[in-house]
């Protein structure tokens, strides 16, 4: 996990801190009509032209972070130096192994705490959706696996196949159409979710909810489906009918539990997903999360901010992909016994 995580920040970092995008990061910062040689003025004293590995190392906080030579006015500007702060007084290292991730250029604050803020919101909105889509999605798949080629089978997978070919552009914008504009006139939503990042409430965070948890249940679904499916043709469902048992206690106490070993893993996969698809249902209701902030990053050419968010979601990756490999040796005992 410590080696993939380094390769794949290594990789971000290497294509934020490319030189058209260092380029676009000082004319940003200045003015359009700047130099060449006001570009470079810009960025040598800001540690931006030193080699990538080395500032890929000060990065990551196993290097003392860049510090320039005084200017004329004796003013000394550093990795380390935050504004306000005098450069005796600033650390030697102050990478991300310390805590430090740097200074936003877009809202002036420290990376650390922007990315927490809006990390915490998304959270809120990943809670939910996993809430209503996973007891939705697993329902959904039992119901539909328990007897396949049913009536109930085929429509439930319909309706799952219909959720998942919807991207949540188009769900969220009918969303937005049918429940809370006035053209049709069902006012029972809020279109945007701006004010459920004080205050969640029913009104304001259904529609955000519901747009992300309907893609995700027709996928969950279908897998649970697929392995319901499968168990109930299995020899010990078979002897299990034979003797007697009711079809009830045959779901609930012989095929449930191992029917849900590989939704389990699909499950745990989601965390990821959600990231991504957020980025979509966020900046499409106005909710300033997570998905919001990497928008803002990447468009604003905010490198340190879209540094600290890239790494944040290789750890959230690799952590859950732990996590569901740990899950699944659990839960299936012949992997444990191999």
């Amino acid at each position: 996990m410590i080696l993939t995580a380094l390769c794949l920040t290594f990789v971000v970092f290497f294509l934020t801190n490319l030189y058209p995008n260092l380029e676009k990061l000082a004319k940003t910062q200045g003015n359009f009509r700047m130099t060449d040689a006001e570009v470079a003025s810009f960025l040598e004293p800001r540690g931006y032209l030193e080699p990538l590995p080395i500032k890929y190392a000060q990065w990551l906080g196993v290097l003392p972070g860049h510090v320039s030579e005084p200017d004329e006015n004796g003013e000394v500007l550093g990795r380390c130096i935050l504004p306000g702060m005098d450069a005796e007084e600033a650390p030697r290292f102050c990478g991300v192994l310390q805590g430090k991730w740097g200074l936003s250029t877009v809202f002036k604050e420290e990376v650390g705490g922007i990315v927490g803020k809006r990390l915490g919101l998304t959270a809120k909105l990943m809670l939910c959706v996993m809430l209503v889509m996973i007891p939705g999605a697993l329902i959904i798949g039992v119901l539909a696996g328990m007897r396949e080629g049913s009536r109930l089978d085929r429509t439930l997978s319909t309706f799952s196949i219909t959720t998942t070919a919807t991207p949540e552009y188009v769900s969220g914008v009918l969303f937005i159409a049918i429940f809370a504009s006035s053209a049709v006139g069902l006012k029972w939503f809020k279109g945007s979710a701006t004010s459920a990042m004080d205050d969640i409430t029913f009104v304001n965070f259904t529609l955000p909810v519901m747009t992300i948890a309907l893609y995700g249940i027709g996928y969950i679904a279908r897998m649970t489906r697929a392995s319901m499916a499968e168990v109930m043709t299995a020899q010990y469902i078979r002897t299990a009918r034979l003797k007697g048992v009711s079809f009830g206690n045959i779901v609930m106490k012989h095929a449930l539990r191992n029917a849900l070993i590989a939704p389990f893993t699909v499950i745990m996969l989601q965390f990821p997903w959600l990231l991504n698809g957020v980025v979509i249902v966020e900046t499409l209701f106005n909710y300033k999360g997570f998905g919001w902030l990497l928008v803002q990053a990447a468009s604003n050419n905010d490198i340190d901010l879209l540094l600290a968010v890239s790494v944040v979601s290789v750890i959230v990756v690799l952590t859950t992909q732990l996590i569901s490999d740990i899950g699944y040796v659990y839960l299936n005992p012949r992997i444990r016994i191999a």
